[in-house]
Protein backbone atom coordinates (compact mmCIF):
# COMPACT_ATOMS: atom_id res chain seq x y z
CA UNK A 1 0.00 0.00 0.00
CA UNK A 2 2.52 2.67 1.32
CA UNK A 3 3.70 2.59 -2.79
CA UNK A 4 0.10 2.96 -4.04
CA UNK A 5 0.87 6.62 -4.89
CA UNK A 6 3.07 5.83 -7.34
CA UNK A 7 0.55 3.57 -9.83
CA UNK A 8 -1.82 3.91 -12.36
CA UNK A 9 -0.73 7.51 -12.68
CA UNK A 10 -2.74 8.00 -15.78
CA UNK A 11 -5.87 6.48 -13.54
CA UNK A 12 -5.08 9.16 -10.59
CA UNK A 13 -5.14 12.05 -13.03
CA UNK A 14 -8.37 11.07 -14.24
CA UNK A 15 -9.70 10.77 -10.98
CA UNK A 16 -8.43 13.94 -9.89
CA UNK A 17 -10.06 15.55 -12.77
CA UNK A 18 -13.36 14.39 -11.56
CA UNK A 19 -12.89 15.03 -8.15
CA UNK A 20 -12.71 18.91 -9.40
CA UNK A 21 -16.16 18.53 -11.11
CA UNK A 22 -18.38 16.63 -8.02
CA UNK A 23 -16.45 16.96 -4.62
CA UNK A 24 -16.07 20.64 -4.53
CA UNK A 25 -19.64 20.67 -5.14
CA UNK A 26 -20.11 18.20 -2.12
CA UNK A 27 -18.31 20.58 0.35
CA UNK A 28 -20.78 21.72 2.90
CA UNK A 29 -21.01 25.53 2.07
CA UNK A 30 -21.88 25.97 5.32
CA UNK A 31 -19.11 26.60 7.98
CA UNK A 32 -18.27 24.49 10.72
CA UNK A 33 -17.13 28.19 12.95
CA UNK A 34 -16.50 31.21 12.32
CA UNK A 35 -13.46 30.42 14.01
CA UNK A 36 -10.29 29.93 11.43
CA UNK A 37 -9.18 26.46 10.69
CA UNK A 38 -5.91 25.74 12.90
CA UNK A 39 -3.37 23.49 10.92
CA UNK A 40 -0.65 22.50 13.39
CA UNK A 41 2.42 21.45 10.88
CA UNK A 42 5.50 19.73 12.81
CA UNK A 43 7.96 20.87 10.66
CA UNK A 44 9.53 24.04 9.69
CA UNK A 45 8.80 26.68 7.77
CA UNK A 46 9.88 26.43 4.48
CA UNK A 47 10.02 22.45 4.47
CA UNK A 48 8.55 20.18 1.74
CA UNK A 49 5.39 19.28 3.95
CA UNK A 50 4.99 22.82 4.76
CA UNK A 51 5.22 24.11 1.30
CA UNK A 52 2.53 21.70 0.40
CA UNK A 53 -0.23 23.06 2.67
CA UNK A 54 0.42 26.54 1.64
CA UNK A 55 -0.20 26.02 -1.63
CA UNK A 56 -3.47 24.28 -1.19
CA UNK A 57 -4.44 26.55 1.68
CA UNK A 58 -6.58 28.77 -0.27
CA UNK A 59 -8.35 25.86 -2.22
CA UNK A 60 -8.76 24.61 1.33
CA UNK A 61 -10.74 27.75 2.31
CA UNK A 62 -12.97 27.66 -0.44
CA UNK A 63 -13.61 23.43 -0.26
CA UNK A 64 -14.75 24.42 3.87
CA UNK A 65 -17.18 27.73 2.37
CA UNK A 66 -14.86 30.17 3.24
CA UNK A 67 -13.87 28.89 6.40
CA UNK A 68 -10.10 30.99 7.52
CA UNK A 69 -6.82 28.41 7.14
CA UNK A 70 -4.14 29.48 9.43
CA UNK A 71 -1.12 27.27 9.37
CA UNK A 72 1.01 27.13 12.87
CA UNK A 73 4.28 25.50 12.60
CA UNK A 74 5.58 23.81 15.61
CA UNK A 75 8.86 22.10 14.59
CA UNK A 76 10.38 19.80 17.59
CA UNK A 77 11.85 16.54 18.55
CA UNK A 78 11.16 15.27 14.71
CA UNK A 79 7.49 16.24 14.69
CA UNK A 80 6.82 15.29 18.19
CA UNK A 81 6.30 18.99 19.87
CA UNK A 82 3.84 19.48 17.18
CA UNK A 83 1.56 16.69 17.06
CA UNK A 84 1.73 16.72 21.26
CA UNK A 85 -0.04 19.77 20.98
CA UNK A 86 -2.35 18.57 18.39
CA UNK A 87 -3.53 15.32 19.92
CA UNK A 88 -4.43 18.00 23.39
CA UNK A 89 -7.20 19.93 20.81
CA UNK A 90 -10.60 19.54 21.17
CA UNK A 91 -12.00 17.02 18.33
CA UNK A 92 -14.28 19.67 17.52
CA UNK A 93 -12.86 19.84 13.45
CA UNK A 94 -11.41 22.69 14.62
CA UNK A 95 -7.88 21.77 14.62
CA UNK A 96 -5.85 19.18 12.24
CA UNK A 97 -2.47 18.59 11.58
CA UNK A 98 -0.13 17.60 8.46
CA UNK A 99 2.42 14.53 9.59
CA UNK A 100 4.79 12.60 7.56
CA UNK A 101 6.01 9.58 7.71
CA UNK A 102 8.16 10.18 11.35
CA UNK A 103 5.12 10.07 12.80
CA UNK A 104 4.61 6.52 13.03
CA UNK A 105 8.72 5.97 12.86
CA UNK A 106 9.07 8.31 16.18
CA UNK A 107 7.71 5.54 18.24
CA UNK A 108 10.48 2.74 17.39
CA UNK A 109 13.11 5.64 17.55
CA UNK A 110 11.90 7.26 21.01
CA UNK A 111 11.90 5.07 24.05
CA UNK A 112 9.08 7.38 25.30
CA UNK A 113 6.46 9.08 23.34
CA UNK A 114 4.15 11.91 24.91
CA UNK A 115 0.89 10.40 22.77
CA UNK A 116 0.10 7.31 21.17
CA UNK A 117 0.75 7.48 17.49
CA UNK A 118 -2.47 5.46 16.47
CA UNK A 119 -4.69 5.88 19.52
CA UNK A 120 -4.45 9.54 20.23
CA UNK A 121 -5.27 10.49 16.26
CA UNK A 122 -8.17 10.41 13.85
CA UNK A 123 -6.88 10.33 10.96
CA UNK A 124 -8.74 12.19 8.12
CA UNK A 125 -6.73 11.30 4.67
CA UNK A 126 -3.57 10.09 3.66
CA UNK A 127 -2.90 12.81 0.90
CA UNK A 128 -0.27 11.57 -1.28
CA UNK A 129 3.67 10.72 -1.44
CA UNK A 130 7.11 12.90 -2.45
CA UNK A 131 9.18 11.28 -4.50
CA UNK A 132 12.91 10.62 -2.82
CA UNK A 133 15.95 9.81 -4.70
CA UNK A 134 19.50 8.71 -3.64
CA UNK A 135 22.00 11.22 -4.89
CA UNK A 136 26.20 11.66 -4.83
CA UNK A 137 28.61 14.48 -5.16
CA UNK A 138 29.60 13.21 -8.78
CA UNK A 139 33.25 14.92 -8.08
CA UNK A 140 33.31 12.28 -5.03
CA UNK A 141 31.86 8.96 -6.55
CA UNK A 142 32.08 8.04 -9.47
CA UNK A 143 29.34 5.70 -9.32
CA UNK A 144 26.58 5.88 -12.01
CA UNK A 145 24.12 3.90 -10.56
CA UNK A 146 23.54 1.55 -8.16
CA UNK A 147 24.91 -1.39 -8.78
CA UNK A 148 28.30 0.61 -9.00
CA UNK A 149 27.71 2.39 -5.77
CA UNK A 150 27.40 -1.16 -4.35
CA UNK A 151 30.97 -2.10 -5.79
CA UNK A 152 32.34 0.90 -4.45
CA UNK A 153 31.32 0.74 -1.00
CA UNK A 154 32.01 -2.76 -0.82
CA UNK A 155 35.55 -2.30 -1.99
CA UNK A 156 36.09 0.37 0.84
CA UNK A 157 33.58 -0.18 3.75
CA UNK A 158 35.04 2.61 5.97
CA UNK A 159 35.66 5.08 2.71
CA UNK A 160 32.05 6.87 2.17
CA UNK A 161 29.61 8.50 4.56
CA UNK A 162 25.77 9.06 4.00
CA UNK A 163 24.06 12.26 4.84
CA UNK A 164 20.49 12.61 6.48
CA UNK A 165 17.92 15.55 7.83
CA UNK A 166 18.68 13.59 10.99
CA UNK A 167 18.75 10.69 13.53
CA UNK A 168 15.53 8.66 13.69
CA UNK A 169 14.17 10.35 10.47
CA UNK A 170 12.63 8.95 7.19
CA UNK A 171 15.52 10.18 5.43
CA UNK A 172 17.36 8.01 7.77
CA UNK A 173 15.56 5.63 7.50
CA UNK A 174 15.85 5.80 3.64
CA UNK A 175 19.01 5.34 3.65
CA UNK A 176 19.81 2.48 6.16
CA UNK A 177 17.54 0.70 3.34
CA UNK A 178 19.34 0.79 0.67
CA UNK A 179 22.60 -0.16 2.59
CA UNK A 180 20.81 -3.23 4.01
CA UNK A 181 19.79 -4.33 0.53
CA UNK A 182 22.65 -3.66 -0.58
CA UNK A 183 25.00 -5.34 2.06
CA UNK A 184 27.01 -2.72 2.20
CA UNK A 185 28.19 0.00 5.08
CA UNK A 186 28.79 3.68 5.17
CA UNK A 187 29.21 6.05 8.13
CA UNK A 188 25.79 8.16 9.07
CA UNK A 189 26.21 11.72 9.20
CA UNK A 190 22.81 13.23 10.72
CA UNK A 191 21.98 16.71 10.06
CA UNK A 192 19.44 19.42 11.19
CA UNK A 193 17.31 19.40 8.37
CA UNK A 194 17.12 18.81 4.60
CA UNK A 195 18.84 21.90 3.71
CA UNK A 196 22.18 21.95 5.21
CA UNK A 197 22.49 17.83 4.50
CA UNK A 198 21.44 18.90 0.66
CA UNK A 199 24.80 21.65 0.78
CA UNK A 200 27.11 19.53 2.21
CA UNK A 201 26.51 16.64 -0.13
CA UNK A 202 26.98 19.52 -2.79
CA UNK A 203 30.13 21.05 -1.25
CA UNK A 204 31.48 17.63 -1.11
CA UNK A 205 31.51 17.01 2.66
CA UNK A 206 29.60 13.75 2.74
CA UNK A 207 29.29 11.81 -0.36
CA UNK A 208 25.46 10.98 -0.66
CA UNK A 209 22.34 10.65 0.85
CA UNK A 210 18.76 10.65 -0.06
CA UNK A 211 16.54 13.31 -0.61
CA UNK A 212 13.32 14.35 -1.83
CA UNK A 213 12.69 14.71 -5.56
CA UNK A 214 12.19 18.18 -5.29
CA UNK A 215 14.82 19.52 -3.21
CA UNK A 216 17.57 18.45 -6.16
CA UNK A 217 15.63 18.49 -9.06
CA UNK A 218 17.58 21.84 -9.92
CA UNK A 219 20.92 20.53 -8.91
CA UNK A 220 21.00 17.34 -10.61
CA UNK A 221 19.97 19.62 -13.42
CA UNK A 222 22.80 21.61 -13.32
CA UNK A 223 25.16 18.83 -12.60
CA UNK A 224 26.15 19.78 -9.08
CA UNK A 225 24.17 16.25 -8.03
CA UNK A 226 24.33 13.02 -9.94
CA UNK A 227 20.64 10.66 -9.44
CA UNK A 228 21.81 7.11 -8.23
CA UNK A 229 18.26 5.59 -8.65
CA UNK A 230 14.96 6.55 -7.90
CA UNK A 231 14.26 5.21 -4.31
CA UNK A 232 9.74 3.97 -5.17
CA UNK A 233 9.21 0.85 -7.16
CA UNK A 234 7.73 3.28 -10.01
CA UNK A 235 10.01 5.93 -11.76
CA UNK A 236 8.91 9.57 -11.33
CA UNK A 237 7.74 12.17 -14.30
CA UNK A 238 10.04 15.00 -12.64
CA UNK A 239 13.11 12.32 -13.57
CA UNK A 240 12.30 10.17 -16.09
CA UNK A 241 15.78 8.53 -16.90
CA UNK A 242 16.86 7.73 -13.56
CA UNK A 243 15.87 4.14 -12.81
CA UNK A 244 14.20 2.72 -9.74
CA UNK A 245 16.13 0.77 -7.21
CA UNK A 246 13.98 -2.28 -8.02
CA UNK A 247 14.77 -1.65 -11.63
CA UNK A 248 18.74 -1.80 -10.44
CA UNK A 249 18.10 -5.27 -8.51
CA UNK A 250 17.22 -3.85 -4.83
CA UNK A 251 13.11 -4.64 -4.73
CA UNK A 252 12.86 -4.12 -0.99
CA UNK A 253 13.92 -0.43 -1.48
CA UNK A 254 10.60 1.23 -1.29
CA UNK A 255 9.95 4.21 0.42
CA UNK A 256 8.43 7.69 -0.11
CA UNK A 257 7.64 10.83 1.55
CA UNK A 258 4.07 10.63 2.13
CA UNK A 259 2.21 13.07 3.73
CA UNK A 260 -1.05 12.87 6.03
CA UNK A 261 -4.30 14.89 7.25
CA UNK A 262 -4.66 14.47 10.99
CA UNK A 263 -6.83 15.38 13.73
CA UNK A 264 -7.42 14.77 17.65
CA UNK A 265 -8.52 11.55 18.93
CA UNK A 266 -12.38 10.68 19.02
CA UNK A 267 -13.36 13.05 16.35
CA UNK A 268 -16.79 13.11 15.22
CA UNK A 269 -17.66 10.70 12.36
CA UNK A 270 -19.93 13.82 10.37
CA UNK A 271 -16.47 16.23 11.20
CA UNK A 272 -14.28 13.40 9.53
CA UNK A 273 -16.08 13.53 6.88
CA UNK A 274 -16.41 17.20 6.03
CA UNK A 275 -13.06 17.28 6.07
CA UNK A 276 -12.14 14.40 4.41
CA UNK A 277 -14.30 16.07 1.48
CA UNK A 278 -12.88 19.29 2.03
CA UNK A 279 -9.26 18.05 1.40
CA UNK A 280 -9.75 15.79 -1.49
CA UNK A 281 -11.86 18.64 -3.10
CA UNK A 282 -8.77 21.13 -1.95
CA UNK A 283 -6.34 18.82 -3.74
CA UNK A 284 -8.22 18.27 -6.90
CA UNK A 285 -8.60 22.02 -7.51
CA UNK A 286 -6.39 23.01 -10.88
CA UNK A 287 -4.11 25.41 -9.04
CA UNK A 288 -3.41 23.02 -6.07
CA UNK A 289 -2.50 20.25 -9.01
CA UNK A 290 -0.66 22.49 -10.97
CA UNK A 291 1.50 23.20 -7.72
CA UNK A 292 1.91 19.41 -6.69
CA UNK A 293 2.76 18.37 -10.14
CA UNK A 294 5.26 21.53 -9.87
CA UNK A 295 6.53 20.10 -6.53
CA UNK A 296 6.80 16.78 -7.45
CA UNK A 297 4.28 15.60 -5.58
CA UNK A 298 1.97 12.45 -6.15
CA UNK A 299 -1.37 13.23 -5.29
CA UNK A 300 -4.04 9.92 -4.82
CA UNK A 301 -5.76 10.68 -1.38
CA UNK A 302 -6.79 7.70 1.14
CA UNK A 303 -10.41 7.28 2.58
CA UNK A 304 -10.32 7.83 6.43
CA UNK A 305 -10.74 4.29 6.61
CA UNK A 306 -7.98 3.05 4.38
CA UNK A 307 -5.35 6.01 5.87
CA UNK A 308 -5.62 4.58 9.68
CA UNK A 309 -4.64 1.01 7.90
CA UNK A 310 -2.34 2.68 6.24
CA UNK A 311 -0.67 4.08 9.40
CA UNK A 312 -0.99 0.51 11.29
CA UNK A 313 0.71 -0.73 8.57
CA UNK A 314 3.48 1.57 8.53
CA UNK A 315 3.89 1.80 11.92
CA UNK A 316 5.17 -1.77 11.61
CA UNK A 317 6.63 -1.75 8.37
CA UNK A 318 9.26 0.98 10.10
CA UNK A 319 9.45 -0.72 13.51
CA UNK A 320 11.48 -3.54 11.42
CA UNK A 321 13.99 -1.22 9.68
CA UNK A 322 14.48 0.43 12.52
CA UNK A 323 15.30 -2.18 15.03
CA UNK A 324 17.45 -3.94 12.06
CA UNK A 325 19.27 -0.64 11.70
CA UNK A 326 19.94 -0.33 15.50
CA UNK A 327 18.48 3.35 14.77
CA UNK A 328 18.58 5.53 17.73
CA UNK A 329 17.75 9.12 18.73
CA UNK A 330 21.42 10.22 19.38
Amino acid sequence: MHNAFFRRRGLAALVASTFVLTAVGTVPAARASDKPLRVILPISAGSGVDTIVRAAAPSLTKALGGQAVVVENLPGAGGITGTATLVKAAPDGGTIGVVSNNHVVNPSVFARMPFDAIADITPVSVVGATPFVLVVNPAKVAARNANELQAMLKAKPDGYNYASSGNGTIIHLAGAMFMDAAGVEARHIPYKGTGPMVADIIGGQVEMGVVAVPAVQGHLKSGTLRAIGVMGKTRVAALPDVPTMAEQGFPGVDVAGWFAVIAPAKLPPAEVKRLHAAVVAAFATPETAEAMFKQGNIINPMTPEASAQFFRTELDRYARIVKKANITPE
